[in-house]
């Protein structure tokens, strides 16, 4: 696998935070080399939160993503959307809430936009809003091809409690099965 750097955005409890540490142990797991970074306001709850992540066979020797070579993005709020959209490279993909984000016009000429509902799936259809981060967990390895999914399954499962690993599972399932469709 060549180097990927992904970048979830989000406001503060949304789970962006969860997602990145999960993508990077797994790779650590594996065998490779995973870091997350994350930024976040003072505000516990409802400022901007970005967490980016690196994954690499090699050795990484500088921690923060940089600009202009983010591979993929994954947002779920419109201000830290528009806040942290640039450092995404042209022609990467953004999949966003679509409820939530809202892309320009000139944002879907530079970059490959999709559009999946990731907040009402965790709420409908997995049943628990808090599963977000799974259900977008799903969606960047779908996208992405990170990581061997079994080894990213194992590692979320012991991060989050016993008794919610159905649901989990179920979230992460959902995600998968919704970024498949959106690639057709």
């Amino acid at each position: 696998m060549s180097r990927i750097v992904m970048r979830f955005t989000g406001v503060g409890g949304q789970g962006v935070l969860l997602a990145g540490e999960i993508f990077a142990a797994a790779k650590i797991k594996a065998g490779g080399y995973g870091v997350k970074t994350a930024t976040y306001t003072s505000q516990v709850r409802g400022g901007p939160t970005v967490v980016d992540i690196q994954l690499d066979d090699k050795e990484i020797y500088y921690p923060y993503a940089i600009d202009g070579q983010i591979d993929f993005m994954l947002s779920v709020a419109d201000v830290s959307y528009q806040q942290f959209k640039n450092g995404v490279r042209e022609g990467g993909t953004i999949v966003v809430e679509p409820n939530l984000v809202h892309p320009t016009e000139e944002d879907r000429k530079k970059w490959n936009i999709v559009e999946i509902p990731i907040i009402t799936i965790a709420k409908e259809e997995v049943g628990n809003v808090i599963t977000q981060s799974v259900v977008a967990l799903g969606i960047a390895n779908t996208y992405t091809k990170a990581l061997d999914e079994d080894i990213l399954i194992e590692t979320m499962l012991s991060k989050v409690p016993k008794k919610v690993h159905e649901l989990n599972l179920k979230a992460y399932e959902l995600g998968k099965k919704y970024a498949l469709e959106s690639m057709k």
